[in-house]
């Protein structure tokens, strides 16, 4: 019998770069649930009570927030996006010929 261990990507965001590469490639799906989930991901990663301190924010407010069902306000995701010391991009998206 082959021994599996379930894979977390938050051990593997261990560098600034990791890090935003992970966030962009979340935010260019669109999806507000991965979003929420990939930001509680790199928090975790980074340590929740550290993102916590810096944001401003409660633990249980961000672990709650930052799931994937969860509805953070645009302010928290600021707060902790500045707190992981990563920013927000915003770049004109290719518009397909159907959308035209």
């Amino acid at each position: 019998m082959i021994k599996t261990k379930r894979f977390d990507v938050s051990e593997h965001l261990d560098s600034p770069e990791r890090i935003a590469g992970f966030l962009t490639e979340t935010f260019a799906t669109g999806d507000a649930g991965d979003i929420s989930h990939a930001l509680g991901t790199v928090a975790r990663a980074e340590g929740m009570t550290a993102i916590a301190r810096k944001s401003g924010l409660s633990r249980e407010s961000l672990y709650k927030a930052l799931s994937a069902d969860g509805h953070p306000e645009f302010e928290t995701i600021l707060r902790v996006l500045k707190a992981l010391n990563v920013k927000l991009n915003v770049t004109a998206r290719e518009v397909e010929a159907a959308e035209a």
